[in-house]
């Protein structure tokens, strides 16, 4: 979702700066990098503030959650993505959003930009317990789609994100916005774009048959 569907990369870094620094821990833009790559706001917690027990982790993930909300409102689409899912929807292809976001936090994102019509499927990091880059979240995606991880193409703008949908076997599209189009073929993405404008179906028709461009 974040980064793909959802411009909030930015939102979040803001958000999980004030969170730690109402908690006394300053951190840095690159230390903040670590909460755009796919993982489950629990191992987020733990790699800032370290061991802490399941109430600390239902408190502070509370607390993080209620100052992402004040900020949402600011949250818009990735360019060109509603003209990508309209195609797809067209084409008669199921969907499938998988993401490591809370299922309280998703559920409202959707809900406030009206895309949950678009999916037969949801999976949020709730539903697994390890987060990417281990390849859970997809797994049950493709399970609940009933469709062969071969068939399944995983759009992703984190490398651990790629990670996990390379080793269930399936192709993936990686979306550098972020500028990390390098890092995102290094993990094995099968092609990276910059971002969804002017990508159509029929482009990615070989996608995984020896075509690894960029554009």
């Amino acid at each position: 979702m974040d980064g793909v569907l959802i411009d909030s990369h930015p939102i979040h870094k803001t958000t999980w700066r004030r969170f730690l620094a109402s908690l006394g821990r300053e951190v840095s833009d690159d230390e903040l990098d670590f909460v755009l790559d796919g993982r489950k706001k629990d191992e987020i917690l733990r790699h800032f503030l370290g061991p802490l027990t399941t109430e600390q982790i239902r408190d502070y993930g509370h607390q993080k959650e209620m100052m992402f909300r004040e900020e949402s409102p600011a949250i818009n689409l990735v360019d060109g993505i509603t003209s990508f899912l309209d195609q797809i929807q067209q084409a008669g292809i199921p969907m499938g959003l998988a993401t490591s976001g809370s299922n309280k936090r998703v559920q409202y994102i959707l809900d406030q930009l009206d895309l949950r019509r678009r999916f037969r499927v949801i999976i949020t990091g709730d539903d697994v317990v390890q987060g990417k880059p281990d390849p859970a979240i997809f797994i049950v995606a493709a399970r609940q789609l009933q469709c062969p991880h071969s068939h399944v193409l995983v759009v992703e703008d984190a490398v651990a994100g790629v990670v996990a949908a390379k080793q269930t076997g399936m192709k993936c599209l990686g979306i550098a916005s972020n500028g990390r189009g390098d890092l995102l073929r290094e993990a094995g993405a099968d092609r990276v774009v910059s971002n969804f404008a002017g990508l159509s179906l029929q482009s990615l028709h070989n996608l995984g048959n020896g075509d690894r461009r960029s554009s």
